[in-house]
């Protein structure tokens, strides 16, 4: 059996978005850049969704599957791409990070704050 950190598994996080930059936010995930939507594909990511709450202030919750054996590594490439970098400094400008430290979703710790997953049903 592998790992939980290196093999499948399904994974939630969440973050703020800056009330002003809430109808920019949903605009830019409503037109996804292909070559974006390729790499998460090619980094073995499935059923991903991003959630809005707007009370008591914007929160983001995404969820998705990662279907590999090498989270790292996966990840790793999926922030060594040109176009999915561009991306991410677009979409942090419309966001702010629960996470102590960060400094966007490329540097520093996490950007997205990290949940754990106390319930499951199929």
């Amino acid at each position: 059996m592998s790992s939980p950190s290196q093999g499948p598994r399904r994974i939630g996080q969440w973050l703020y978005l800056r009330p002003e930059r809430v109808s920019d936010y949903k605009n830019c995930h409503a037109k996804v850049w292909p070559q974006v939507l390729e790499q998460i594909k090619d980094s073995n990511i499935k059923d991903y969704s991003i959630f809005l709450s707007m009370s008591p202030r914007p929160t983001l919750f995404a969820s998705f599957k990662y279907v590999g054996n090498a989270f790292d590594a996966d990840m790793a490439r999926m922030a060594a791409n040109p176009k999915v970098q561009e991306w991410w400094r677009m979409t942090d400008e419309m966001q702010e990070s629960p996470v102590h430290g960060a400094v966007g979703s490329k540097e520093g710790p996490g950007w997205w704050g990290q949940t754990e997953e106390v319930f499951y049903v199929e």
